[in-house]
């Protein structure tokens, strides 16, 4: 299973990068090595099942900065972070930005694999939470702008009567637009559709 699963090491020493290749790859884990975060970001993968081992101090752009990038560019790619300076503020921060783990070097392989397979693990996580929502949007998408609008009334929580009368349009019809919604929709009840609203998108705001 570790077979399918890779870990991208970005760090600008080279023997750290020799050293992590080592030890993850005795674990049959594939490894890609950068040594720097714009090289890293040049290539900009998108992996099903995959993690990042940032080192926090690099020439140009540092771990933080390519953290933000990541986010900023709508990669869901889980991050642990390596440095030899150990500086709690900063390890702080990367965790509030979603880091899964900050390790400081020289780090031991148990601590190592123990992150890298809590990454993959949020990296499973992240990608069933982006295919449902894809599944969501898909649906939305299938909709005309009448359904969209009575989806959306629906959402919120109003009546068939109510809607009928904001959209200037009998009860019947509206009963019809949302029997197409559920449908279209793949939605049981009210509380699926709520949710399918959600994980669209739509019922954002």
């Amino acid at each position: 299973m570790n077979a399918i699963a890779t870990v991208f090491v970005i760090d600008d020493d080279p023997a750290v990068r020799d050293s992590l290749t080592l030890m993850l790859e005795e674990q049959e884990y594939a490894v890609r090595t950068f040594d720097s975060a714009e090289a890293f970001l040049a290539l900009c993968p998108r992996l099903a099942r995959a993690c990042a081992i940032i080192d926090m101090r690099m020439p140009g752009m540092d771990g933080l900065q390519l953290q933000s990038e990541l986010g900023r560019r709508g990669l869901a790619l889980p991050v642990i972070f390596l440095t030899g300076h150990g500086e709690i503020p900063m390890s702080v921060r990367a965790m509030k930005a979603g880091a899964v783990d900050f390790l400081t070097k020289p780090v031991t392989v148990e601590a190592l694999l123990k992150a890298v397979r809590a990454a993959l693990l949020e990296s499973e996580r992240l990608k069933l939470r982006i295919d449902v929502n894809q599944t969501a949007l898909a649906g939305v998408q299938s909709l005309t702008q009448r359904e969209r609008e009575i989806m959306a009334m629906v959402v919120q929580g109003l009546a068939n009567k109510e809607i009928a009368r904001r959209l200037g349009i009998s009860h019947r019809t509206v009963e019809q637009h949302r029997g197409c919604v559920m449908k279209k929709m793949g939605a049981d009840s009210l509380v699926d559709l709520v949710r399918l609203a959600e994980q669209s998108g739509l019922g954002a705001g």
